[in-house]
């Protein structure tokens, strides 16, 4: 199969430093292996998601050199495909409706175990406070789940390969860490037509994505994906996490840092040479 990666941004602010060293880093891995660099429009938040947003994503890519075969695959245009992939994990009894706000999982995470992990890929690990509803109990406002411990007899001899420095090897994914580490993650979220964890597996497979390049912290997820595609019985591509762009203090860049937005760069008299040993390339 040709080497395929994609670089998948949310068009919910401006691309910053960060953002162009993980796409610059895509693009030169798939030149480099002959292959396609792909970019996917991750939009499922349409509370958040503006076109101004998404027409700037191509602009700023556009401008420091990098092309895509169009047309770009976007997320709100694939309610479908998320809803398949829930029913396939509805009809194995894999799902529950959840109810619980925020509030709610922190009250009953309020007096912790000693020794138990309280945070995982997604946040607060889920103290399975609904885990007894069934699909028929779910309302309208509710989130829907993975029931982690029914999916881990399903869960054997999961492993995935990274090439990137940072955790170089092949990795084990084991139900008893999935159980303990992550716990029941969600796979619809409220207003949503799916969670990141579900859409990015099922459109990574829908695109024969053969290495998910992405910044280091998403690497705790990568067990969360592999498990979704274990259960979905999709392919798991390689993976190549690489380091984050961070400021002076040693905090990783976010959307409101506009003060490193590629466009604010590029207004003030920017090459895209200039941007490329910015972010050390």
């Amino acid at each position: 199969m040709q080497f395929c990666t994609r670089f998948a941004p949310s068009p919910t602010g401006p691309l910053h430093l960060g953002h162009a060293y993980s796409a610059l880093i895509a693009a030169a891995d798939a030149a480099q292996a002959g292959g396609r660099f792909l970019l996917r429009i991750e939009d499922i938040d349409q509370s958040r998601s503006r076109p101004e947003w998404e027409a700037q994503i191509f602009e700023d890519l556009a401008w420091l050199g990098l092309d895509w075969p169009t047309p770009v695959m976007r997320q709100s245009e694939r309610t479908a495909a998320y809803q398949a992939a829930l029913a396939r994990l509805t009809d194995m009894g894999l799902t529950y409706p959840c109810r619980c706000r925020r509030a709610d999982i922190e009250a009953a995470a309020s007096a912790p175990q000693e020794g138990v992990p309280q945070f995982g890929p997604d946040g607060r690990i889920y103290p399975g406070t609904c885990r007894a509803r069934t699909p028929a109990d779910a309302g309208p406002d509710d989130v829907l789940r993975l029931n982690m411990e029914k999916a881990a007899p399903l869960l054997k001899d999961l492993q995935f390969t990274e090439v990137g420095a940072l955790y170089s090897g092949t990795h084990a994914v084991t139900a008893e860490a999935l159980i303990r580490d992550v716990g029941d993650i969600i796979l619809v979220r409220r207003g949503m037509a799916s969670s990141y964890h579900l859409s990015v597996v099922v459109d990574d497979a829908a695109q024969n994505i053969t290495q998910v390049t992405r910044g280091a912290d998403l690497w705790e997820a990568t067990q969360v994906h592999v498990a979704l595609q274990a259960l979905l019985g999709l392919a798991v591509p390689q993976y190549h996490h690489h380091d984050l762009i961070r400021d002076a203090a040693g905090k990783r860049l976010a959307k409101r840092d506009d003060a490193r937005a590629i466009a604010t760069y590029r207004a003030a008299g920017a090459s895209p040479a200039d941007i490329r040993k910015m972010v050390g390339l």
